[in-house]
């Protein structure tokens, strides 16, 4: 296990009895811990949004709000719930041990203190903290990975779905406006044969970049797959997420060429589909933005072209 940086890690020191509070904090930036203290469990609850500790040393027995219902209270909150909670407790408060534990408690220290008792069991929970949080991290990554498409950086496929799904039951539930965009650079194939791959992905990626630049932040947005790009526009009727369509079209044509050493026009068409009661499944609506970018291919290309709404 990695070693334990000390001055890394924040420790808040809960107790109303102001000598026991001052023995452990002596203790602890003896051994070069970063701490804070609270005196009570309503001060306590109101220094931990603050100062954000690595850990918490907190007395079980308090007037007015005891340990359990501070522990309770940051467990049930789930920007707090992962800070680990050792109790202090003195040898008459045993019986209370088992709520502290069913309340999410990892542990318990005995007064009066032994120093190094105390310091082998707050450094093993850091530790076991550390590498949870090393752990979520390196999960957080993997899955980063997973939903992001590694030419264009942009989301993929399979996060567009996810996406998508989550949209569309929101939609449905609450009968909501929801649009689509459908969108395909115009003679990408050629871009490929004509100028090689390195041209095309250098278009994918300026197209990816323009798209964005275009949208609001609560807009999803990634790579369908090869040349195709999909949007979705929340809370959007048909009549914006044409605007937003047009927006976008126009500004991929806008592209400079000469600064960005594409040797031809990039162009996209857009098929747009807005959301009907009709509609079962997303991929009911995908399929009228799909049919909708078919016709504007058809009819040639670099145009925005609506879906039907049957």
């Amino acid at each position: 296990m990695t070693q334990l940086d000390h001055q890394k890690f924040l420790i808040l020191v809960v107790d109303d009895t102001r000598k026991n509070l001052q023995l452990v904090i002596e203790i602890l930036d003896e051994a070069g811990y970063l701490t804070t203290f609270a005196v009570d469990g309503k001060q306590a609850l109101q220094r931990v949004p603050v100062t954000k500790p690595d850990l918490i040393l907190l007395d079980i027995m308090m007037p007015e709000m005891n340990g359990i219902e501070v522990c309770r209270t940051l467990k049930n909150d789930k920007n707090y719930q992962n800070i680990p909670i050792i109790f202090l407790t003195a040898m008459g408060e045993q019986s209370t041990l088992m709520q502290a534990f069913e309340e999410g408690a990892v542990d318990y220290i005995t007064k009066p203190f032994k120093k190094y008792e105390l310091l082998a069991r707050v450094k093993t929970h850091l530790e076991l903290k550390q590498t949870r949080d090393k752990l979520l991290a390196a999960y957080l990554r993997l899955e980063q990975l997973v939903l992001t498409d590694p030419l264009t950086g942009v989301p993929n496929r399979r996060y567009l779905l996810q996406a998508g799904e989550q949209e569309f039951s929101r939609t449905r539930r609450y009968q909501r406006p929801l649009s689509i965009l459908m969108i395909d650079i115009d003679y990408f194939r050629n871009i490929n044969n004509d100028y090689g791959h390195d041209v095309g992905d250098k278009a994918l990626k300026l197209v990816a970049t323009t798209i964005q630049q275009c949208l609001r932040s609560v807009d999803g947005f990634g790579r369908f797959g090869g040349e195709e790009f999909v949007v979705l526009l929340p809370e959007t009727k048909i009549e914006d997420a044409l605007s937003a369509a047009e927006r976008i079209r126009q500004s991929v044509a806008q592209i400079p060429l000469e600064l960005e050493s594409i040797p031809r026009q990039i162009t996209v068409s857009i098929g747009v589909a807005e959301f009907i009661n009709t509609d079962e499944s997303l991929e009911q609506l995908l399929k009228r933005a799909d049919e909708a970018l078919f016709k504007a291919k058809d009819q040639g290309r670099n145009q925005t072209v609506a879906g039907t709404t049957s």
